[in-house]
């Protein structure tokens, strides 16, 4: 389903005249109403009205967490206090928390997006949606929410933790659609399956799954285990929260909403601004938000943008699968490695867990990797010297993705901590004091 024909179906030159005449919009309103965007311009000479082309966005600073960070909490704000109806904020949990003031109108778009966002799930209004992230500052279980109810669906407003009830709540109301972060997901399937059911004994059709990375193969380990289709959806609380971009059933990309958000993919060292295929940092512009406009917001996210007419029917750029952070890239005696890359290795193997956790240490003057990984329940009671060629399986298959040799540790089922919010895949023991 379609949710939006005309704005998601528009006609590419259309969609950048509605862009132009946006982004004016938003430059005029940030500069006029926010001090921090006022200072930037005229520290460079840049007016308003020197944005003429969609080319032009070129000319504007760039925004990064820190500078939202040193605004903490409301001096990014372009509305009066009395027209912000609903606040939400990062977890802080890296620095001081990044806060986002939405106003009514932002509200509505929101509700928009996520609502296009089920559509492209297969969404219908008969349907009942467990939205299983977490209801809070976090933005995830209201940016569902407020697109449920938008979009006429039932919402299931189950937040995260306490399994067992979900799972009775999944079976026993027929929920139709699951919303929540692929680790969850998969922890979900796991412990279904432990309590003796399969994907049959589930009404489930499809998965809306973000706030993490994750891999083309923890997509197919989540579709067998629930009996999906399991979509990924981007979003980040700077900007609006889950929505910005989705996932349709043909899974080839996240369809970015470009009547509200323009995506650019820059260099992260020389700045510059990259072209089609060419993957690099995504920053994005609010075109429409009033609380608090945002612009050319760098992400930290790497990905890269293709454009053109989707099988689905929609017009609307795609940003390809998230494959790290600027940020959360460690470095290996002096490789860089992503998480993904380790999480893609260790899932071609195809009887390795896809619960794992990496350890990084530093015991003399070189890194050392121990990738942990849970062993499945049914080869728990294999023979040690199979285990062990378990263990050099995966490690074979993870060095050849990341080019390093690493050490692999097979522990126990159940063994390892899950998450019911953002998994936490990384332990880096380094002193680099």
């Amino acid at each position: 389903m379609i949710w939006n024909e005309k704005m998601e179906c528009m006609d590419p030159e259309e969609r950048k005249e509605l862009q132009l005449k946006r982004l004016k919009k938003t430059v005029q309103r940030a500069y006029h109403e926010v001090p921090f965007y006022h200072k930037r311009f005229d520290e460079i000479g840049l007016k308003p009205e020197d944005i003429k082309t969609l080319e032009d966005i070129q000319k504007i600073p760039f925004t990064t967490k820190d500078d939202l960070r040193a605004a903490y909490p409301f001096e990014m704000v372009a509305a009066e206090p009395e027209d912000i109806v609903e606040i939400h904020a990062s977890s802080g949990t890296t620095g001081t928390a990044t806060v986002t003031c939405y106003t009514e109108k932002d509200i509505d778009i929101w509700a928009e997006i996520t609502a296009r966002a089920i559509g492209m799930a297969g969404g219908l209004r008969k349907d009942k949606i467990q939205n299983c992230y977490g209801y809070g500052l976090f933005t995830g279980g209201f940016g569902i929410d407020h697109g449920a109810k938008k979009f006429g669906a039932t919402v299931i407003p189950m937040s995260s933790g306490n399994t067992k009830r979900q799972l009775e709540i999944m079976r026993d109301f027929k929920s139709d659609i699951l919303t929540c972060t692929p680790s969850y997901a998969m922890y979900l399937g796991e412990a279904l399956q432990e309590e003796g059911y399969g994907p049959e004994d589930i009404n489930l059709k499809s998965g809306i799954f973000g706030a993490e990375m994750w891999t083309e193969e923890l997509r197919h380990r989540i579709e067998e285990k629930l009996g999906i289709i399991a979509l990924n959806i981007y979003g980040l609380t700077e900007i609006m929260g889950p929505g910005v971009a989705n996932e349709c059933k043909e899974q080839t990309g996240m369809h970015i909403q470009e009547d509200h958000f323009y995506p650019e993919i820059i260099n992260p060292k020389t700045l510059e601004v990259l072209g089609d295929n060419e993957k690099g940092e995504l920053v994005l512009t609010c075109l429409t938000k009033t609380g608090m406009p945002i612009l050319r917001f760098r992400t930290k996210d790497v990905t890269s943008l293709v454009h053109g007419k989707c099988a689905c029917g929609r017009t609307t750029v795609k940003m390809t699968r998230i494959t790290g952070r600027t940020d959360d890239m460690f470095k290996i005696r002096g490789v860089m490695v992503f998480p993904s890359q380790i999480e893609r290795g260790l899932l071609k193997v195809s009887n390795s867990s896809p619960n794992y956790q990496i350890h990084i240490t530093r015991p003399g003057t070189l890194d050392e990797v121990e990738i942990k990984v849970e062993i499945t329940p049914e080869l728990f009671s294999d023979e040690m010297k199979d285990l062990d060629k378990l263990e050099a399986k995966i490690a074979k298959s993870i060095g050849k993705e990341i080019g390093l040799r690493v050490n692999v540790t097979l522990v126990e089922p159940g063994s390892l901590p899950r998450s019911e919010g953002k998994a936490i895949r990384v332990i880096d023991e380094r002193n680099f004091e």
